[in-house]
């Protein structure tokens, strides 16, 4: 009897420390970076004028990053001015400040719009791992913003960065810090976490600038692969060593600007610009990885506020609509206006649309047909200039956050 009590135990203990890890969203796109959350027990169908309003933090700063949240702690990157770029770590019971941390000036923007900060912080227990516009690299302590090392992608590694400077959200891969300094120098670099120092550089032979993407982990094909989306192409390369396993460029070409974070599912690979949506399955033969094109679509999810992979379906938007499309073929199951383009995110069923009007949407993430459970336009939104409404929304322990440059609303979506 007092084994059967300890195992039962043994189990509630585990089942509950899972539960409270899936609550998390500690990196860029949330736990396995792929815009997807585990949590249960959620709202399946919104009042009228949208979920309850927790609280609302107005002055954090400007910037397009989205918050990462562990615990009782949500961490994000702002800036003041082009000075003055920083980390910021709140309180997700009421927004309040909890410390701010320096991590370098904003970047130069040679494309002369939206000038801010935009990278999401990687939160690895102690540790935070933040990268700021101008490259800035920095590893600080999640209890109290110090600084434990920092680096500086253009002047450590001959960085490139893209015309709208660097908006990378790092990796931590177990030891690994990896991130994409751009050029011909170290294209992508893979770093010791806790100590800064270099493990292993990948140049391209094309020397791609650093774009708007941030690195997945894929395995596939007999390899783990880091891929990333760069200027010229989408690369794999070989996690221990860092060798250019494949590349491909077709969806690059012509692009301005390569920004959605690939989706993998399986052994396959999703990629997509403002020219449409390319899938590649990478397989091995010879000894070597091989990416091959199975689909290239002018009419699928492209906006840059990435997808989902959900049940073999994938959801997101295009420059008008959001859209369901079978993951391996392609096939439109349905499109719908909802709130035109706009981020999503995945949990229990739903998909979370922000739009880059300032609306935010509830969809049942079904190839049926569009199915809506709710909408409402966020409150007090900000004035943003020429720019749009592009941060993604994050779910963290029945709690909703989006970010709207100097906004930032929590959103209560626990069901009762």
């Amino acid at each position: 009897m007092k084994i059967r009590l300890l195992l039962l135990a043994v189990a509630w203990f585990a089942a509950d420390s899972l539960s409270a890890v899936a609550a998390d969203w500690p990196q860029w796109r949330g736990p396995q970076r792929n815009g997807i959350s585990d949590e249960r027990g959620l709202l399946k169908q919104w009042p009228a004028d949208g979920p309850k309003l927790v609280w609302q933090a107005k002055e954090i700063g400007d910037g397009y990053s989205t918050p990462s949240v562990v615990g009782d702690r949500l961490y994000l990157m702002s800036n003041k001015g082009m000075d003055d770029e920083f980390v910021l770590a709140l309180g997700t019971k009421d927004g309040q400040r909890i410390w701010s941390q320096r991590v370098g000036k904003v970047g130069p923007n040679s494309a002369l719009q939206y000038p801010a900060a935009r990278s999401t912080p990687t939160v690895d227990g102690a540790l935070l791992f933040a990268l700021g516009s101008d490259g800035d690299l920095a590893c600080l302590e999640t209890a109290s913003g110090k600084v434990v090392w920092q680096k500086n992608l253009r002047s450590d590694f001959g960085g490139k960065p893209g015309a709208w400077a660097y908006s990378e959200s790092p990796l931590v891969d177990g030891d690994l810090l990896v991130c994409t300094p751009g050029g011909k120098e170290a294209t992508l670099v893979a770093l010791n976490k806790k100590t800064g120092e270099t493990v292993w550089k990948c140049s391209t032979p094309e020397a791609d600038q650093a774009n708007y993407a941030s690195i997945i982990v894929v395995n596939a094909a007999g390899r783990k692969q880091y891929v990333q989306f760069l200027s010229k192409g989408l690369v794999g390369v070989d996690a221990k060593t860092g060798v250019l396993l494949w590349r491909y460029d077709k969806s690059a070409k012509g692009s301005t600007a390569n920004i959605p974070t690939p989706v993998a599912h399986q052994s396959f690979v999703y990629n997509s610009t403002g020219r449409g949506g390319a899938l590649l399955e990478l397989t091995s033969g010879g000894g070597q990885v091989e990416a091959k094109e199975v689909y290239f679509l002018p009419k699928l999810p492209s906006s840059i506020g990435g997808s989902v992979e959900v049940g073999g379906k994938l959801f997101g938007t295009n420059s008008q609509s959001l859209m369901c499309a079978d993951f391996t073929t392609g096939e439109v199951k349905w499109q719908n206006r909802c709130v035109g383009a706009g981020s999503v995110c995945y949990a229990d069923g739903l998909i979370y649309v922000h739009g880059e009007n300032g609306d935010m949407a509830l969809v049942e993430a079904t190839p049926e047909a569009y199915r809506e459970q709710g909408r409402f336009t966020l409150p007090d939104q900000p004035d943003r200039g020429k720019s749009l409404a592009w941060p993604y929304p994050v779910i963290a322990d029945g709690k909703l956050y989006i970010r709207d440059l100097g906004m930032l609303w929590c959103y209560d979506v626990k069901a009762k």
